[in-house]
């Protein structure tokens, strides 16, 4: 039995290793779309122009809403921001969501705030359920890409 829990605690150290590797040769967008649950921030981005930036060298870390979290925003919010007239609109939605630098998880744990590659910043703060990224929460953290990391976020944070 002793020996049991071992060889899993060493299977499971293994993985965390290793696992964040398996991604990393992907950038942002590509890691985006492999995952599946961010089909809706990949549409955004390529109506606003910044697949290019998103593939570029940053290091970028971006707090990804999932598909669940803009699936919460008001009934036509997506489709009036994927109009023509508002892509600077969506652009700085966007550009909100993305910090140049890689943070880590544990980065993150370590200050109150960073700028975002829009202007303003995003505030952090450490709850007992976990991270939070002005109210977002952190669904998972720490996807590795070629050019950052990636964390999953269950609202899609808005510019004051």
């Amino acid at each position: 039995m002793k020996t049991t829990r071992i060889l899993t605690l060493a299977a499971l150290a293994f993985l965390l290793v290793v696992s964040p590797g398996i991604a990393a040769d992907k950038d942002i967008v590509d890691t985006a779309v492999a995952a599946g649950s961010f089909q809706t921030l990949v549409a955004a981005v390529q109506a606003a122009g910044l697949v290019d930036a998103l593939k570029g060298d940053g290091p970028f870390t971006v707090f990804a809403p999932t598909d669940e979290a803009f699936a919460k925003l008001p009934a036509g919010t997506v489709e009036s921001l994927l109009q023509p007239e508002n892509l600077d609109q969506l652009r700085a939605i966007l550009t909100y969501h993305v910090v140049p630098g890689k943070l880590m998880a544990a980065d993150v744990m370590g200050q109150s705030d960073a700028a975002t590659l829009q202007g303003d910043k995003l505030a952090f703060a450490a709850t007992d359920g976990g991270v939070m990224i002005n109210g977002a929460s952190v669904l998972q953290a720490d996807i590795l890409t070629s050019n950052g990391v990636i964390h999953a976020v269950d609202t899609v944070i808005l510019p004051q």
